[in-house]
């Protein structure tokens, strides 16, 4: 029996000192010169309250700088609609009415051969073959389907030669051939479609079906007939922050402000060189943590998500734990577009990046108190934006309850260790 008082001590010293051999992870803390008393920081931020005023505020705020950011946009358009213009390696079909032997790639007639005609050119020979005189193309001038524009802009055409056709619509070669032939043959009708478009593409990358090379064809191709070229966006793609760069400029495109309000202004017309790329919803995280249920990272759908969403998905708030008047909403400071001196500048990386310099990091902080009825249906009139944290404080009796969980489990040993002492 220890009865002496310095038989007690020993005991609580040797008790004590267990806490240093219990098993569980732990970090030796001797070799490192830190303070964990000293505050982190001594900023003080003001926390907005969400009320009626500070939502609709927020929504005006956003609209405003969806209308800067479009205005920044140059939509690409043509003054007017122009044919396409035909480029190295594009595949044409030339059709000569009334002399199938001088067409290729423009579709079969029922007219016969005229084979004088083509003699009198001094395309054919006395020894007439069933084989076309486009057949006399030099190696790589001829392709399977119809006449491919070579490196230098030409083609060629039977007894006229390598023909310039670079840089001219379908109507403006017609238009030369004619002129060429029309002291050959007798009132020529010359058609000259295009049947492969291969000299002016655009590149579809990122988080879609089909990534690869798009062909412009003739009609003008605006970014979300490329992105359904593609085969379309995958379910986690980011459609709200779609790049198109262009010439060293990248511009942000909202597909889905396009496709859920019809507002064609982002909707440009593409032109040759362009990269579209779809990223995926990586960016689009919003956190939730703190006093709910199973705290989580959540992607948001299409760009949006309300406070209700986030909350709602992490299983609402823990009921014994949580505190309803503290539900926080922590973002990172990003100034509206309508405030920059120069709102496209602002989107020449693509995505906007916030200033990490401390005179420009600090948080934006609004709270929830979920004990109001109004509050409770703000929550999904409230939008999230990304990388948003979603933080639900602990109620003051929960906080008691788990100190007094942390010191029983001692005040028991040390009451063992006393009647031990004492009997």
């Amino acid at each position: 029996m220890l009865k002496s008082p310095i038989g007690v001590t020993i005991a609580m010293a040797v008790a004590l000192s267990g806490c240093s051999l219990a098993p569980g992870p732990a970090l030796d803390a001797s070799r490192m010169n830190d303070d964990l008393s000293r505050p982190t920081d001594t900023a003080v931020y003001d926390v907005k309250l969400i009320t009626p005023q500070l939502v609709y505020q927020l929504k005006e705020s956003d609209e405003a700088d969806a209308h800067a950011r479009e205005n920044g946009i140059q939509p690409g358009v043509p003054e007017k609609q122009t044919d396409y213009h035909v480029g190295f390696n594009d595949v044409l079909g030339i059709t000569v009415w009334r002399h199938p032997e001088l067409t290729l790639g423009g579709g079969g007639q029922s007219t016969t051969t005229d084979s004088s005609a083509l003699q009198g050119m001094g395309v054919l020979g006395s020894a007439q073959t069933s084989q076309s005189a486009f057949a006399t193309n030099g190696a790589g001038d001829l392709d399977a389907q119809g006449q491919r524009v070579a490196a230098d802009g030409t083609i060629f055409f039977p007894s006229l030669g390598r023909v310039r056709v670079e840089g001219m619509s379908t109507v403006e070669i017609s238009k030369s051939l004619y002129n060429k032939l029309k002291d050959r043959l007798k009132d020529p009708q010359i058609d000259v479609r295009v049947i492969q478009y291969r000299s002016q593409h655009v590149q579809v990358t990122g988080d879609i079906k089909s990534p690869g090379q798009l062909p412009l064809i003739g009609t003008p191709t605006r970014v979300v007939d490329a992105i359904s070229r593609a085969g379309g966006a995958n379910p986690d793609a980011d459609l709200q922050r779609v790049l198109v760069s262009r010439g060293g400029r990248v511009t942000t495109i909202d597909v889905t402000r396009i496709l859920n309000r019809g507002d064609m202004r982002q909707n440009i017309v593409l032109q040759a060189g362009d990269i579209v790329n779809v990223p995926d919803h990586t960016q689009n995280r919003v956190f939730v943590m703190g006093e709910v249920s199973k705290p989580q990272t959540l992607y948001m759908n299409q760009g949006q998500m309300s406070l209700a969403d986030a909350l709602t998905t992490a299983g609402s708030i823990d009921v014994n734990g949580a505190n309803p008047r503290q539900i926080i909403v922590i973002r990172h400071p990003d100034p509206p577009l309508t405030q920059a001196a120069n709102a496209q500048g602002a989107l020449e990386e693509g995505f906007k990046k916030a200033s990490y310099k401390p005179s420009m990091n600090k948080p934006e902080i609004f709270r929830l108190d979920m004990t109001q009825v109004d509050a409770i249906m703000l929550a999904t009139e409230f939008d999230m934006k990304p990388l948003d944290v979603v933080y639900v404080g602990t109620a003051p009796a929960a906080r008691f309850n788990r100190l007094l969980a942390q010191i029983l489990p001692s005040a028991e040993s040390f009451y063992l260790l006393w009647s031990v002492a004492r009997n």
